[in-house]
């Protein structure tokens, strides 16, 4: 699952994530908001297993989503895994991103092919 405010972004990462084979099935969404309302009404299979997540986001932002992410059931946690993605150079930004227990990975925007590879679990 792609949450980035901007459909530009998405549709790039969504081509990269398809042609590059990572997942078999890409979700975007352009709110933090809406994102949340699709992941509460998943399955237990149907759940996504990484979330690429933007920082700044009108609305609920990017850290929004993990303190609503964090009031959903531990299966879901388990599940899923959030990588947050962002422009932002701020130290602030990383290490609140790499204090949060949700946050399995801080990367750079643009995704990249290597960024894709190197995400191992």
């Amino acid at each position: 699952m792609l949450i980035d405010d901007n459909e530009i972004e998405n549709f790039v990462n969504k081509k990269l994530i398809e042609t590059t084979e990572f997942s078999e099935e890409t979700e975007c969404c352009l709110s933090a908001e809406s994102a949340l309302e699709q992941i509460r009404k998943c399955s237990p299979e149907e759940l996504p297993e990484i979330i690429f997540l933007d920082i700044k986001m009108p609305g609920m932002d990017g850290f929004g989503f993990l303190d609503e992410f964090a009031m959903l059931s531990p299966e879901i946690h388990q599940r899923t895994k959030i990588i947050m993605l962002s422009t932002s150079e701020s130290f602030k930004d990383l290490n609140r991103a790499n204090k949060n227990r949700f946050v399995f990975r801080f990367l750079n925007k643009p995704l990249l092919q290597q960024a894709l590879d190197a995400i191992v679990f």
